[in-house]
């Protein structure tokens, strides 16, 4: 295979599906196949790097059995277990993402879905940070209706996350108190109330080479907007503990596939970038384009947004947020 002819291929129109034989993508040379989906990430996304920032809104306690997760209530962690955050400490969170100039601001709550009195009060602090700050909004909240989407839209956030978390094949053997088809369903509520769908998974965690085209290939079914990929950092108390951590050419061979497969969306790092040289600098030139950042306290989180700005902007990216850019007309 001509990974750069495919490459130009696809900028030319063509689009990879599920009838395509796509196995060459894991015996090929992988410094050519992310040679192409740079070309790939540039031609359709340009040097524009998207920033987003998260606050864990509510932690712990959760219902579902996700193998993978810390908060789920099934597993004994030291996660940490409270409430929704007070509206003040959430607006400050995004002011001071806002003055280090990331590109969007969400909150992320544990649970099947954020309801009631709770869901109010998101709500209420969405519509404080529409009216108070510039920085674009998103939401990770479960599983919620068209109205609670509806709402949450009205509030101001543009873009919604939910993960698909594997392939339609393994996802029973990482969740059974949830199905793959209803995060299908919300993914479609999310599409039709016009917000941007942000959804990917996590690999890394048992799945096959072939799951992980599957997954790449179901988000590109979907007209997934934003693709967050995250390498399993297997945490001491859930059921995948004991996995080995996924290797750096690993990673790469897949966003750089995921690249091919959805050549028009944000493709975004998320966990496990301590996995990869220095930060995942490599892999930025191999089809990312964006990425999860924070000025996170823990020794989980390496970087940084300021050491994120410096390296991203010594590969010649643009990681200036749209809203600044309007202050400087």
């Amino acid at each position: 295979m001509d990974l750069m002819k495919l490459a130009e291929e696809i900028i030319g129109g063509r689009r990879l599906t599920r009838e395509d034989d796509l196995s060459f993508f894991l015996m090929c040379d992988l410094e050519e196949l992310c040679k192409g989906a740079d070309r790939l990430r540039e031609y359709f996304i340009g040097d524009k790097v998207d920033l987003c920032s998260i606050i864990n809104g509510r932690s712990g306690r959760c219902p579902e059995d996700c193998k993978y997760c810390a908060q789920s209530a099934h597993h004994h962690t030291d996660c940490e277990v409270y409430d929704f955050l007070p509206e003040e400490e959430i607006v400050k969170a995004c002011r001071m993402n806002e003055s280090e100039g990331v590109d969007r601001f969400s909150i992320v709550t544990s649970g099947r879905a954020l309801t009631g009195e709770e869901f109010d009060k998101a709500i209420h602090a969405y519509e404080t940070m529409h009216r108070e700050c510039k920085i674009d909004l998103c939401a990770s909240m479960g599983f919620l209706t068209r109205e609670q989407l509806h709402r949450l839209h009205e509030a101001g956030v543009t873009s919604y996350h939910h993960n698909i978390e594997t392939s339609r094949r393994n996802f029973p053997n990482i969740c059974t108190t949830h199905t793959f088809d209803q995060k299908v369903e919300t993914l479609k509520l999310v599409k039709e109330e016009g917000m941007c769908a942000c959804s990917g998974g996590i690999i890394g965690m048992g799945e096959t080479w072939e799951d992980r085209l599957d997954m790449a290939v179901s988000l590109a079914e979907m007209g997934v907007d934003s693709i967050p990929l995250n390498a399993l950092m297997p945490i001491k108390g859930t059921p995948l503990e004991d996995l080995e951590r996924i290797s750096e050419p690993d990673i790469l061979r897949t966003v750089a596939f995921f690249r091919y497969i959805n050549p028009e969306a944000n493709i975004r790092l998320g966990a496990g970038r301590a996995l990869l040289t220095n930060d995942g600098e490599i892999a930025f030139q191999s089809g990312v384009s964006a990425t999860i950042t924070g000025n996170m306290l823990t020794t989980a989180a390496c970087a940084t947004i300021r050491s994120d700005k410096q390296m991203l902007a010594g590969l010649g990216r643009d990681v200036i947020p749209e809203y600044q850019k309007t202050e400087n007309r």
